[in-house]
Protein backbone atom coordinates (compact mmCIF):
# COMPACT_ATOMS: atom_id res chain seq x y z
CA UNK A 1 0.00 0.00 0.00
CA UNK A 2 1.36 3.54 -1.05
CA UNK A 3 0.31 6.41 0.89
CA UNK A 4 1.20 10.07 0.12
CA UNK A 5 0.98 12.44 3.08
CA UNK A 6 -0.47 15.61 3.15
CA UNK A 7 1.48 18.50 3.48
CA UNK A 8 1.33 22.47 3.66
CA UNK A 9 1.37 23.53 -0.25
CA UNK A 10 4.59 25.99 1.31
CA UNK A 11 6.38 23.14 1.96
CA UNK A 12 7.18 21.74 -1.62
CA UNK A 13 8.44 18.41 -0.24
CA UNK A 14 7.43 15.09 -1.68
CA UNK A 15 6.78 12.26 0.29
CA UNK A 16 5.73 8.92 -0.25
CA UNK A 17 5.59 6.01 1.77
CA UNK A 18 5.03 1.94 1.55
CA UNK A 19 4.01 -0.02 4.60
CA UNK A 20 4.56 -3.75 5.30
CA UNK A 21 7.42 -4.04 3.65
CA UNK A 22 10.55 -5.59 4.66
CA UNK A 23 14.35 -5.12 5.26
CA UNK A 24 15.37 -6.86 2.65
CA UNK A 25 12.72 -5.02 0.04
CA UNK A 26 13.89 -1.50 1.56
CA UNK A 27 17.54 -2.34 0.23
CA UNK A 28 16.25 -2.85 -3.15
CA UNK A 29 14.85 -0.28 -2.87
CA UNK A 30 17.46 2.01 -1.66
CA UNK A 31 19.86 0.35 -4.02
CA UNK A 32 17.59 1.74 -7.04
CA UNK A 33 17.23 4.62 -6.59
CA UNK A 34 21.54 4.83 -5.38
CA UNK A 35 22.68 8.41 -6.59
CA UNK A 36 19.28 9.64 -7.48
CA UNK A 37 19.96 13.14 -6.43
CA UNK A 38 17.39 14.95 -3.63
CA UNK A 39 16.26 11.77 -2.00
CA UNK A 40 16.02 10.43 1.50
CA UNK A 41 14.88 7.26 2.09
CA UNK A 42 14.03 6.41 5.75
CA UNK A 43 12.73 2.82 7.34
CA UNK A 44 10.96 1.50 10.51
CA UNK A 45 8.50 -1.00 11.16
CA UNK A 46 8.01 -1.91 7.56
CA UNK A 47 7.57 1.50 6.78
CA UNK A 48 9.46 3.30 3.52
CA UNK A 49 9.22 6.70 3.29
CA UNK A 50 11.27 8.14 0.25
CA UNK A 51 11.40 11.80 0.63
CA UNK A 52 12.40 15.26 -1.69
CA UNK A 53 12.34 17.80 0.26
CA UNK A 54 11.36 21.40 -1.36
CA UNK A 55 13.40 24.55 -1.24
CA UNK A 56 11.33 25.65 2.04
CA UNK A 57 12.76 22.65 3.46
CA UNK A 58 16.41 23.06 2.17
CA UNK A 59 16.74 26.55 3.17
CA UNK A 60 15.71 26.46 6.95
CA UNK A 61 17.95 22.82 6.82
CA UNK A 62 20.90 24.94 5.58
CA UNK A 63 20.42 28.08 7.62
CA UNK A 64 20.41 25.91 10.56
CA UNK A 65 24.04 24.48 9.94
CA UNK A 66 25.43 27.62 8.60
CA UNK A 67 24.71 28.66 11.99
CA UNK A 68 26.12 25.97 13.99
CA UNK A 69 29.24 25.96 11.60
CA UNK A 70 29.69 29.36 12.94
CA UNK A 71 29.29 28.33 16.57
CA UNK A 72 31.53 25.60 16.15
CA UNK A 73 34.32 28.14 14.31
CA UNK A 74 33.83 30.39 17.39
CA UNK A 75 34.05 28.09 20.14
CA UNK A 76 36.88 26.30 18.19
CA UNK A 77 34.85 22.90 19.01
CA UNK A 78 36.35 19.89 17.04
CA UNK A 79 33.17 18.49 14.94
CA UNK A 80 32.67 16.06 12.31
CA UNK A 81 29.65 17.32 10.02
CA UNK A 82 27.70 14.25 8.75
CA UNK A 83 25.16 15.87 7.13
CA UNK A 84 22.41 13.38 5.74
CA UNK A 85 24.82 10.19 6.38
CA UNK A 86 23.07 7.35 6.32
CA UNK A 87 22.45 5.68 9.69
CA UNK A 88 21.42 2.43 9.72
CA UNK A 89 20.92 -0.35 12.47
CA UNK A 90 20.96 -3.53 10.53
CA UNK A 91 17.61 -4.89 9.82
CA UNK A 92 15.66 -2.26 12.13
CA UNK A 93 16.28 1.23 10.99
CA UNK A 94 17.24 3.69 8.80
CA UNK A 95 17.23 7.62 8.45
CA UNK A 96 19.20 10.27 6.55
CA UNK A 97 18.88 13.46 8.96
CA UNK A 98 18.76 16.97 7.36
CA UNK A 99 21.72 17.79 9.68
CA UNK A 100 23.73 15.44 12.18
CA UNK A 101 27.11 15.67 13.97
CA UNK A 102 30.17 13.62 15.59
CA UNK A 103 31.33 15.40 18.72
CA UNK A 104 35.55 14.40 18.80
CA UNK A 105 35.66 11.59 16.37
CA UNK A 106 33.73 10.06 13.88
CA UNK A 107 31.17 7.37 14.84
CA UNK A 108 28.74 4.87 12.92
CA UNK A 109 25.60 6.84 14.73
CA UNK A 110 26.32 10.90 15.40
CA UNK A 111 25.79 12.37 18.35
CA UNK A 112 22.79 14.61 17.50
CA UNK A 113 20.63 14.63 14.35
CA UNK A 114 18.35 17.63 13.49
CA UNK A 115 15.06 17.09 11.39
CA UNK A 116 13.24 19.97 9.86
CA UNK A 117 9.60 19.43 9.80
CA UNK A 118 6.87 20.52 7.31
CA UNK A 119 4.91 17.59 7.26
CA UNK A 120 3.14 15.48 10.35
CA UNK A 121 5.81 12.41 11.64
CA UNK A 122 7.93 13.71 14.37
CA UNK A 123 6.56 10.86 16.60
CA UNK A 124 7.58 8.49 13.85
CA UNK A 125 10.86 10.17 13.37
CA UNK A 126 12.25 10.10 17.16
CA UNK A 127 10.57 6.27 17.16
CA UNK A 128 13.15 5.59 14.17
CA UNK A 129 16.29 7.86 16.33
CA UNK A 130 15.23 5.75 19.00
CA UNK A 131 15.92 2.53 17.07
CA UNK A 132 19.48 3.44 16.07
CA UNK A 133 20.56 4.94 19.39
CA UNK A 134 20.97 8.25 18.52
CA UNK A 135 21.57 9.95 21.60
CA UNK A 136 20.06 13.57 20.77
CA UNK A 137 17.97 14.89 17.85
CA UNK A 138 16.92 18.31 17.27
CA UNK A 139 13.59 19.43 15.38
CA UNK A 140 12.56 22.29 13.45
CA UNK A 141 8.85 22.55 13.09
CA UNK A 142 6.44 26.22 13.25
CA UNK A 143 9.50 28.06 13.83
CA UNK A 144 10.74 26.10 16.89
CA UNK A 145 13.00 23.69 18.05
CA UNK A 146 12.08 21.24 20.34
CA UNK A 147 14.76 19.01 21.74
CA UNK A 148 14.74 15.50 22.98
CA UNK A 149 17.73 13.26 24.89
CA UNK A 150 17.67 9.31 24.61
CA UNK A 151 17.43 7.16 28.04
CA UNK A 152 16.36 4.44 29.34
CA UNK A 153 12.84 4.43 28.66
CA UNK A 154 12.87 6.71 25.29
CA UNK A 155 13.46 10.33 24.52
CA UNK A 156 12.75 13.08 27.42
CA UNK A 157 12.09 16.54 25.79
CA UNK A 158 15.24 18.85 27.38
CA UNK A 159 15.28 22.68 26.97
CA UNK A 160 19.11 22.85 26.48
CA UNK A 161 21.35 20.45 24.64
CA UNK A 162 23.15 17.94 27.16
CA UNK A 163 25.97 17.46 24.72
CA UNK A 164 28.92 19.44 26.31
CA UNK A 165 30.41 21.13 23.24
CA UNK A 166 26.93 22.70 23.40
CA UNK A 167 26.74 23.52 26.67
CA UNK A 168 26.97 27.74 25.28
CA UNK A 169 24.27 27.48 22.68
CA UNK A 170 21.77 29.88 22.76
CA UNK A 171 18.57 28.47 21.83
CA UNK A 172 16.62 31.66 21.68
CA UNK A 173 19.39 33.38 19.84
CA UNK A 174 19.75 30.37 17.48
CA UNK A 175 15.93 30.32 16.53
CA UNK A 176 15.65 34.04 16.02
CA UNK A 177 18.73 33.94 13.15
CA UNK A 178 16.92 30.54 11.53
CA UNK A 179 13.59 32.64 11.50
CA UNK A 180 15.76 35.59 9.78
CA UNK A 181 17.53 34.05 7.87
CA UNK A 182 14.54 32.92 5.73
CA UNK A 183 14.40 36.13 4.43
CA UNK A 184 18.37 37.56 4.53
CA UNK A 185 20.72 34.49 5.14
CA UNK A 186 23.88 36.68 4.79
CA UNK A 187 22.45 39.34 7.50
CA UNK A 188 21.23 36.08 9.97
CA UNK A 189 24.77 34.88 10.21
CA UNK A 190 26.62 37.86 10.66
CA UNK A 191 24.48 38.75 13.67
CA UNK A 192 24.26 35.36 14.98
CA UNK A 193 28.35 35.65 14.82
CA UNK A 194 27.92 39.71 16.46
CA UNK A 195 26.23 37.88 19.10
CA UNK A 196 28.04 34.86 20.06
CA UNK A 197 31.69 37.17 19.87
CA UNK A 198 29.66 39.48 22.34
CA UNK A 199 28.36 36.59 24.78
Amino acid sequence: MTQTLNKPKSSQDKVTVYHDRTWEQFKHIQKGLEGAPGVRLSFYEGEVEIFMPGQPHELFKTIIGSLLEAFFLHWRIRVIPTGSVTQEQEGVASAQADESYCFGSAKPIPDLSIEVIFTSGSATKLRRYQALGVPEVWLWEDGLFTLHRLGENGYTRIYKSQIPELAKLDFDLLTQCVLAGETDWLEAVLSFRDAISQG
